[in-house]
């Protein structure tokens, strides 16, 4: 049946606007303009009461995997948790609801609930001693073990560390229990994990990301890397049966032990993987780390003592000429570079590498893009605009008590204190923004990453409001709502939807009020209470 949404404000992905209903039939929309208008064709449709609520388009999350996110909402979920005792409890209770699992599986534990040096083997022992356990912490970027884990995966003392990630040691050099980087691997390859359970676990996240406004997203990486698990099958199975009503477009991964002969095989993939109806044009290319293991690439040292095996720049996966051949024959092949940077140095690489990119090849309308960006050098910000490099803001991050910024603080001076998630001037120098989430690094929650855009900091109802990171780089209300609705669509390659226009796909949220009305430190208040994809009402709440 035809839908009509109406008797309240509208926000196109560009623009708010007052006076407008949109009328949707079958998976497009038909109409949109002025009240007396769209309600003269609307016929028999099913009115849709907006109340004064804003209509928005469907949320496009510009990155993130939700298939980890599935996973561990099935499995044991830590992420509303903040202390080792409260893990413990969780971790407890769920191995006693499930004994018989093989391996112990789950995550969502912070790094700065425990010592610089992570959690230990010994602790996790104390509630699961019977089988394996593999806990991913929130960043995904290291994973707390037991004794059992490191047994069946042969991890002793001997055992050396890879060259891009480390086992954390004794005084004796024996593995202690925290797995750091691409170390996870060397106990992931030995978990299995059933095609069944992938299928039930991207049905799930679909779901759940439903329940936010969220109608599309960018899944940046497939393929598999160390501890993460290779969404693509569950893919083809959900597009097969016709269960995917999300708008998906992946991101292949770039394996850095290897060279450009990897290309040809990236393209047979994105051809494949096309025919099945999945859009695989992107790259996920690794430059760094992550703040809070100091893994992230910086051109100066920190500051201070502190614990990463790396050494005081950080941890670069790819140096100078790699990158730049990667990127380069990846956008001769018509790739879009879908780059994780968060140090200045990272950041100022990859900009680097899509400038030689486009000396080699001409300019071109690939939408590189790159996540993350936590430091940005000042003389970097105006060249997102110049090399036509997409920035993608994860809103959830810009929050000072945020673990990333919580500990790296006391290791960076004045000046780089200041280079935190530079975005408005990112977006003053006419550079194109996307949101995305990192989902399940943060919750992948729109409103609240618009907010946090906006105020800098997180909402909080009636109580004492956090401290501000930078204010001076918040975005407009209607530049953080474009960021998660018309930038992510852009960046995805996808013109018809992330706009409520004539002819887009019927991808839309409903809001229980309209942000812009009220004060910019009630954004956060906000909540979904219908989203539609394709035409289809897939929440109600």
């Amino acid at each position: 049946m035809p839908l009509l949404f109406t008797n309240g404000p509208v926000f196109d992905g560009h623009q708010h606007l007052h006076g407008v209903s949109v009328l949707v039939e079958g998976n497009r929309m038909v109409a949109v303009g002025p009240d007396r208008e769209v309600l003269k064709r609307a016929g028999s449709a099913e009115e849709v009461d907006l109340a004064g609520g804003l209509l928005v388009p469907g949320f496009t999350d510009a990155h993130m995997h939700p298939m980890v996110g599935g996973l561990e909402r099935l499995r044991c979920e830590m992420y509303s948790l903040s202390s080792a005792e409260d893990y413990l409890d969780a971790i407890k209770e769920h191995a006693a609801e499930r004994p018989d699992t093989e391996w112990f599986r789950g995550g969502g534990w912070s790094v700065d609930a425990f010592p610089p040096t992570g959690p230990t083997a010994e602790l996790l022992d104390r509630v699961v001693p019977d089988r394996p356990a593999f806990l991913p912490s929130t960043d995904h970027h290291d994973a707390w073990v037991n004794s059992k884990a490191l047994e069946v995966a042969g991890i002793t003392k001997e055992t050396p560390d890879p060259p891009d990630g480390w086992f954390e040691r004794d005084e004796q050099g024996r593995p202690t229990g925290t797995v750091r980087e691409a170390a996870m691997a060397l106990v992931q390859e030995h978990i299995t994990t059933s095609r069944e359970e992938y299928h039930a676990a991207l049905l799930e996240a679909q779901s759940y990301l439903h329940t936010w406004g969220i109608t599309g997203w960018h899944d940046a990486l497939i393929g598999g890397y160390a501890g993460i698990d290779d969404p693509t099958q569950a893919y083809l199975d959900v597009l097969s049966k016709g269960e995917l009503t999300a708008r998906v477009r992946a991101s292949q991964w770039w394996d850095r032990h290897r060279g450009v002969e990897q290309v040809e095989q990236l393209e047979e993939t994105r051809l494949r993987l096309a025919e099945a109806g999945l859009d695989a044009g992107s790259v996920k290319v690794m430059v760094d780390g992550i703040g809070e293991t100091f893994t992230a690439a910086v051109t100066e040292p920190y500051l201070g003592d502190f614990h990463c095996r790396c050494g005081d720049r950080g941890l670069a996966f790819l140096d100078h000429q790699q990158l730049y051949d990667a990127v380069t024959a990846l956008d001769a092949a018509g790739f879009q570079a879908h780059f994780h940077a968060i140090g200045d140095r990272a950041v100022h690489d990859a900009l680097d590498a899509v400038e030689r990119a486009r000396l080699a090849n001409g300019l071109n309308d690939h939408r590189h893009q790159i996540a993350h960006m936590q430091l940005v050098r000042p003389e970097d910000r105006p060249r997102f605009r110049r090399l036509s490099v997409a920035a993608n803001l994860e809103g959830m991050w810009v929050r000072k008590e945020t673990p990333a910024v919580q500990l790296l603080l006391p290791h960076l001076d004045p000046a780089r204190i200041g280079w935190h998630y530079p975005f408005a001037d990112i977006a003053a120098a006419g550079a194109h923004l996307a949101g995305g989430s990192d989902w399940p690094v943060n919750p992948p929650e729109p409103i609240s990453a618009i907010h946090a855009l906006v105020n800098r900091r997180k909402y909080v109802e009636d109580e004492e409001q956090p401290e501000t990171l930078l204010p001076e780089q918040g975005l407009t209300l209607a530049q953080a709502l474009g960021c998660y609705t018309s930038g992510s669509a852009f960046v995805n390659h996808s013109p018809d939807t992330g706009t409520i226009q004539v002819g887009a796909r019927a991808d839309l949220a409903v809001l229980d009020r309209d942000p812009f009305a009220g004060p910019l430190d009630e954004i956060g208040a906000a909540t979904v209470t219908m989203t539609v994809a394709a035409g289809q009402v897939v929440f109600s709440g």
